[in-house]
């Protein structure tokens, strides 16, 4: 049997990245520090000077390299493929492992300074980017949804020019936690170079990083077990973000993380109501990226995955690999709304079809996307505290009569909490548009972070409510 790769990215070798320094800052003032996944990696002890130290001023964790890496990929954006692309303000800062699973886990950054990618930019975040990323990887998390975890966000002190916002604006420095920063469009800088041995180098460290049990000692057989497992973890991560309602913005290939793990955050939304059109980027007037058609632009990106692959595989193979995804993010789809209304799943055509009824009636009615899930968590069994909520109206129609029908055959999860006092308000957590606004605002005007600290603490109730455990995803 062959030997297995490392699975550190520095031992890949320099072809892969630049060895790069991170910016100097002006002021490291601490904003946010993800204490609960600190201590999944062995972090939760440090003082905050020493995660400013760290997380601020970089300097090396014991244990994981010298000096961060900028990595290097391309990338279709907009559909547009860019061969000038790669970490333009970001780098992978340090390597560590999971201490309840084994996981080697990266840290990575977002405005840590200019790299060889930067292209014309300067390299820096602003504040509201680093809070808006807080915000959304939270209640993805809470919502069931795999994403990269918001790790530590420290405010910077520096002054942004910036033509989206208000000018001058705050600066920050922001860490992510996640499986691996390798994406799709790692692969494609590799097939645009015609370099296969190093297609096939990356190939084999991302199994051997993502996925070791798909390890086949053939590598065509290998470069169609991973083409497989990356469409079944994508279309569960898409299924996971539209039973969200969630609206990622920018899915372009060096976006999508060959782990099925949400990441890189920008013009995100989440849906007010159930609306295929709604886009969340402003600059996305043709909706390329709007929710409705984010399963078609995740297949779309697989497909370019599968394009890298043909010089180590045979081509009717990895179309036949590239037929996971369909009948993966049906079936995730349903177990993704299942799970969130707090059912016991019935079996798959049974939960499909409630599915199809559930988005039948938000798409006609158009009452408030989250609100409809909160008020029938548990089913039929809710329906006293749903129809005297703001939705009893549209409950009372008969539009609502194929839904109610499809509830009666459905018990609460054994594990539903329905007597959390999160289930005793009239209305449920969101995060919509106006609310994101209304953290910022007190945070720019005064420098008054408690609102901010008051939906994070709202987000943690909703996840004990729902008793979320966000798990690695594997098909």
């Amino acid at each position: 049997m062959m030997h297995r790769p490392s699975q550190r990215h520095a031992d890949l070798g320099d072809a892969f990245y630049d060895l790069v320094q991170p910016a100097r800052f002006p002021a490291c003032v601490l904003r946010y520090r993800n204490q609960a996944w600190a201590a999944r990696v062995g972090l939760d002890g440090l003082s905050d000077a020493a995660w400013i130290g760290h997380f601020g001023r970089f300097t090396p964790l014991e244990g994981s390299f010298p000096t961060p890496l900028a990595l290097r990929y391309h990338g279709h954006q907009f559909r547009a493929y860019n061969p000038d692309l790669g970490d333009g303000r970001g780098f992978l800062f340090a390597q560590l492992h999971d201490l309840r699973d084994g996981r080697l886990l990266d840290l990575g950054t977002k405005g840590s300074g200019t790299t060889p990618w930067s292209r014309s930019g300067d390299g820096r975040l602003t504040l509201k980017g680093g809070v808006r990323e807080v915000l959304a990887t939270s209640l993805l998390e809470a919502l069931g949804v795999y994403t990269s975890k918001t790790f530590s966000l420290i405010e910077t002190g520096e002054d942004l020019v910036r033509g989206d916002e208000p000018s001058p604006t705050r600066s920050s420095v922001m860490v992510r936690l996640s499986h691996t920063h390798i994406r799709i469009g790692s692969f494609q800088r590799l097939a645009y170079l015609n370099d296969t041995a190093s297609l096939l180098r990356l190939l084999d460290h991302a199994i051997a990083v993502a996925m070791p049990d798909i390890w086949r000692d053939d590598p065509a057989e290998r470069a169609v077990a991973f083409l497989r497992e990356v469409c079944g973890r994508v279309a569960r991560l898409g299924a996971q973000w539209m039973a969200a309602g969630f609206v990622h913005g920018v899915l372009n290939t060096d976006n999508i993380n060959i782990t099925g793990e949400s990441f890189d955050y920008g013009p995100w939304r989440f849906l007010p109501v159930f609306d295929p059109h709604f886009t969340a980027a402003y600059f996305d007037h043709s909706g390329l990226y709007a929710y409705g058609r984010q399963p078609e632009t995740l297949m779309w990106n697989l497909v370019r995955l599968a394009e890298c692959l043909l010089p180590l595989a045979d081509k009717a193979a990895l179309e036949q690999a590239l037929g996971v995804f369909s009948p993966a993010f049906r079936g995730a789809l349903a177990d993704s709304v299942i799970r969130r209304l707090g059912l016991t799943p019935r079996g798959a055509a049974e939960d499909a079809a409630l599915t199809a009824v559930f988005w039948a009636f938000l798409q006609a009615s158009q009452a408030p996307f989250e609100q409809v899930f909160f008020d029938w968590h548990g089913g039929l069994a809710s329906a006293a505290r749903a129809e005297r909520g703001p939705a009893a109206a549209q409950y009372a129609s008969p539009g609502f009569d194929a839904l109610r029908d499809a509830l009666s055959a459905y018990a609460p999860a054994t594990d539903a909490r329905l007597d959390h006092p999160y289930f005793a308000q009239a209305t449920p957590c969101t995060m919509l548009i106006d609310e994101v606004e209304q953290i910022w605002s007190p945070i720019a005007e005064r420098d008054d972070w408690s609102v901010f600290h008051a939906k994070l603490s709202q987000i943690e109730t909703m996840a004990e409510a729902y008793g979320t455990t966000v798990l690695p995803v594997s098909t």
